[in-house]
């Protein structure tokens, strides 16, 4: 039987101690929707570093800012959205951290592990919140 498929919502406080409360989400939703191993890692380190942009970059270490972070099953894919509180961010003005130039600084990173572990990442248009999703096979 397969779990019910309802949006699991959480709050979360914009503090670093926040990305070991996203793991312990990620293990659950693991063991209520069965998720394999093999996406599993690429689920959690994707969402810790949405989490962890979202925290620094979007909220700026704002404790009294929190991170929304919602999970969406369907048939087909799992879906995880991350919102923060800021005034967002140009997601296409991110610089390619695999370019010689930029082999040394570390913006960019995040949404480029997001981009290569997912299936496919969204931006709303100001950059506030992001959509990874993850085909389920």
């Amino acid at each position: 039987m397969m779990a019910s498929t309802s949006i699991h919502k959480h709050q979360l406080p914009s503090e670093i101690d926040t990305l070991a409360k996203v793991e312990q989400i990620v293990e659950s939703l693991k063991e209520e929707y069965n998720i394999s191993e093999e996406i599993y890692g690429n689920i959690l380190v994707s969402l810790s570093e949405a989490v962890n942009n979202a925290i620094k970059h979007g909220n700026k270490l704002d404790s009294k800012k929190l991170v929304s972070f919602e999970f969406d099953p369907t048939e087909t894919e799992f879906t995880f959205k991350i919102v923060d509180q800021g005034g967002g961010f140009n997601y296409d003005d991110i610089p390619d951290p695999t370019h010689p130039d930029n082999l040394e600084k570390p913006d960019g990173r995040g949404i480029f592990i997001m981009r290569n572990l997912s299936d496919k990442v969204e931006f709303n248009e100001s950059g506030s919140e992001v959509k990874i999703s993850f085909n389920r096979h």
